[in-house]
């Protein structure tokens, strides 16, 4: 199926790594033209010199997207350089354990801009582009808004801020024709996850219980299953559906796990 994303300035943010990579690698595959928004310059090369190397193409911004100024700088440079953009992903973030009686207010609020500002500042300094173009919004939600996961009050609520925004925007740009959608993500593995899993003394035992949890067919969601979504997300093939909360998760979320 061709969905029509050839050529299209697309912005990923955290695009370099995990489930931002897939993204950034599935749109250049579709032909599209991803931009990388990412703190780390190495990373972010590195990405795109694999895009490249598969046959695609696309750019990539520095930015430290916990700094508002930046937000508005990085989305400032990609449209001084194309004159465009067809289309954002906010994908940024990090579990970051900041709980409730582990945590502090100021561990708190950098999490809140660590995980969810950004989302707000970037949609905010991209929209004029994509009023013009239609483009289309996808965030990249998490579980731990709606089955909580224990000590991680910080990036709980910035997944329920997330799945908010989702629906207030899309109620917002309808007069646009700007569709806002989220894919709602369970267990994927990333080196993120990976990071988590070796905290864990018994990580083998842990992994094999969140494995025997997913119903279908027992094993993670994939970086680029999540990644293919979002390319459908952002294309005309997916030219009705606004507001929605999608959850590619194996049934994590909603099926019962004792199956």
């Amino acid at each position: 199926m061709d969905l029509g994303l050839k050529d299209k300035i697309i912005i990923v943010t955290g695009g370099a790594k995990g489930i931002g990579a897939a993204i950034s690698a599935v749109l250049a595959a579709e032909g599209a033209f991803p931009v990388i928004i990412g703190r780390n310059e190495a990373d972010n090369l590195q990405h795109l010199a694999h895009i490249e190397q598969a046959g695609g193409k696309g750019w990539q911004v520095v930015a430290e997207l916990t700094d508002p100024e930046a937000c508005q700088q990085a989305v400032n440079a990609v449209a001084a350089k194309f004159g465009r953009i067809d289309g954002l992903v906010n994908n940024a973030g990090i579990n970051d354990g900041v709980g409730l009686g582990s945590g502090s207010y100021s561990a708190f609020m950098q999490s809140l801009h660590r995980n969810l500002v950004h989302y707000y500042l970037v949609a905010h300094h991209a929209l004029p582009y994509l009023k013009k173009s239609k483009g289309p919004i996808v965030n990249i939600s998490s579980k731990t808004a709606e089955t909580g996961q224990g000590n991680t009050s910080a990036y709980a609520a910035a997944n329920g801020g997330r799945n908010g925004l989702t629906r207030e925007w899309a109620v917002e740009l309808l007069p646009f024709s700007i569709r806002v959608n989220a894919i709602v993500v369970a267990e994927s593995w990333t080196p993120l996850y990976e990071s988590w899993i070796n905290t864990f003394d018994n990580k083998e035992e842990k992994l094999a219980g969140i494995l025997a949890g997913i119903p279908l067919e027992k094993r993670m969601t994939t970086p680029e299953e999540i990644a293919n979504m979002a390319a459908f997300l952002l294309s005309s093939r997916s030219s009705h559906t606004t507001g929605q909360l999608i959850h590619v998760d194996g049934g994590y979320v909603h099926l019962d796990r004792a199956l």
